[in-house]
């Protein structure tokens, strides 16, 4: 499993299904409204409760559309405030039961489905058949369990080539919506990385699904009028209907090169210009990457800051242990972290990373966010915890093999092992590439990241920084409405951090040139950093 951190394009898409590709979206409203209706009528009847219709504006959209099915009934009685016990998947449909009135719901979709079929969105079959034709690798992503049913009954199920739904979701444990579980999933089943693909979503929780799960892009689609909806969590272009996308628009995306945070200081965008030949392509892009550089950071919101280590707080050097962060650099650090919530996000150890910050009251994430400590918190991800005999069996097949040529530095980090070619001949690169490459097919247990002149081993289990960003704000009770995520960063490896950061904070790029990123701005070197600590700091 390989991971480059950013691509030239995109090599899969992820189509959710109801409201996406099948017009099934009125088939489940209606047999959640019939539902939910007759549930609460009995509730009049028997409990003397006073009756209030479910609507599809009020109920169906902001508490079911979009969830797995009992997650669904749960969220809306909820709203009601009606709390039932869970129940069994196996709950009869007349068991009172969170269980029972979700299979109650699929029941009635069913009989509609069979009586009167589905339809499919011209739109959106023509758009997979495009990418098709182009290699592009096609999967689909639900929360129902009747999806499988529902692409049967249109005749395209040959057309996608994996399928995680309602019903293999169950059977690998995995989370949903707003979770990027199925997406993630799908997008893996496909031999690709969500760096490398893209989310087609119509529901809100769909959208920030692919977000949380760092895809390369997050295509939104407002069937509902919900632009403004899909933008607000976190899409990052949204289109009324397929037929103004195409291959060209979505290709270009991935070109994207982040403007310098100083000359966007106070220069708004109007719009973000895409490329096409349809005259009626309106493609409404997130806020986020329009405004100022000063808009997006310093707002009413509270700062709170992810920064990695080499590269952003110090100047690459040519070898590892020789990072070490200035005086200057400390001070001002150690003044922002007394003043807003501050972490270290490190592809270093931990404890190595620690040693060479020295700032106390800080949360360290090293070895990308496997080992994360910090007042009161503390993580060390199990499975990452399970390949350290694996990676230590590595780093000494590594040594034995080329830890003799000249200026090739293995560095031992535990979870992972970086295997640096700066100081190396150019021809040699090739052979360790090859090595890195066979080591990861050998074990399915690891992956392999390309970072700046180094290859780097890792455990395959899905966790990066971005994800460790996520953690450390959940465990802290960080709401991302009220905060402004500030993750700064220099190395491919950041590119999962800046993907899951956007549109709902700031992810800034440290390069001397500018280059295509995830990142919405560009620093140019640490001491672009120091400087715009300050700046906050004093702001």
């Amino acid at each position: 499993m390989e991971n480059s951190g950013i691509s030239d394009s995109f090599n899969s898409v992820i189509f959710d299904l109801d409201v996406v590709i099948t017009k099934t979206a009125l088939v489940h409203a209606a047999a959640w409204k019939e539902t939910f209706d007759e549930y609460l009528r009995l509730r009049e009847s028997r409990d003397a409760e006073s009756f209030k219709e479910f609507t599809h504006q009020d109920d169906y959209l902001p508490y079911v559309d979009g969830k797995p099915r009992y997650q669904g009934v749960k969220s809306f009685l909820e709203s009601r405030g009606i709390n039932l016990p869970f129940g069994q998947p196996t709950d009869s449909p007349e068991t009172e039961t969170v269980c029972g009135i979700g299979n109650r719901k699929n029941l009635k979709f069913n009989e509609v489905l069979k009586t009167k079929g589905a339809q499919i969105y011209s739109s959106t079959l023509e758009l997979i058949k495009q990418l098709k034709n182009a290699g592009i690798r096609i999967g689909v992503a639900s929360s129902s369990k009747n999806c499988k049913a529902v692409l049967e009954a249109v005749g395209i199920e040959d057309l996608f080539e994996t399928r995680v739904d309602g019903v293999v979701s169950a059977e690998l444990g995995l989370t949903g919506k707003p979770e990027g579980d199925i997406f993630v999933t799908a997008a893996l089943n496909l031999g690709t990385q969500p760096a490398e693909s893209i989310v087609v979503e119509d529901a809100t929780s769909g959208v920030l699904a692919g977000r949380n799960g760092g895809f390369g892009l997050v295509l939104g689609i407002a069937r509902e009028e919900n632009t403004e909806e899909l933008l607000s969590n976190c899409a990052d272009l949204v289109i009324t209907d397929l037929e103004g996308i195409n291959l060209a628009i979505l290709q270009e995306w991935f070109q994207r090169v982040p403007r310098s945070l100083n000359e966007a200081w106070e220069t708004d965008l109007k719009t973000i210009e895409f490329k096409t030949e349809a005259e009626t392509t309106r493609v409404a892009v997130n806020p986020a990457y329009l405004s100022s550089s000063k808009a997006a950071l310093l707002n009413k919101k509270k700062p709170v800051f992810f920064l990695d280590y080499d590269g952003t707080l110090t100047p690459i050097v040519s070898r590892p242990e020789l990072a070490v962060m200035d005086e200057g650099m400390r001070e001002v650090v150690t003044n922002l972290s007394k003043k807003y919530t501050t972490a270290i996000v490190s592809g270093r150890m931990r404890e190595d990373v620690e040693n060479l910050v020295r700032i106390e009251g800080l949360f360290y994430a090293g070895s990308h966010g496997f080992d994360i400590k910090g007042p009161e918190i503390s993580l060390v991800q199990p499975a990452a915890r399970e390949t350290i005999p694996l990676v230590a069996q590595v780093v000494n097949q590594l040594k034995k093999e080329v830890g003799s040529i000249e200026g090739v530095l293995i560095e031992d980090k535990k979870f992972s092992v970086g295997l640096h070619y700066r100081l190396a001949c150019e021809k040699v690169v090739p052979r360790l590439e090859e090595l890195a490459v066979d080591i990861v097919a050998r074990h399915k247990e690891l992956r392999l990241m390309r970072g700046k002149k180094v290859f780097e081993i890792l455990p395959a289990f899905y966790w990066n920084k971005g994800k460790a960003i996520r953690w450390i704000m959940q465990v802290l009770g960080l709401d991302w409405s009220s905060s402004t995520v500030i993750y700064i960063g220099d190395d491919t490896t950041d590119e999962d951090a800046f993907r899951v950061v956007r549109t709902r904070g700031v992810a800034l790029l440290v390069a001397d040139q500018p280059k295509r990123s995830s990142a919405d701005y560009l620093l140019s070197c640490p001491e672009e950093v120091k400087r715009l600590f300050e700046k906050l700091i004093s702001a």
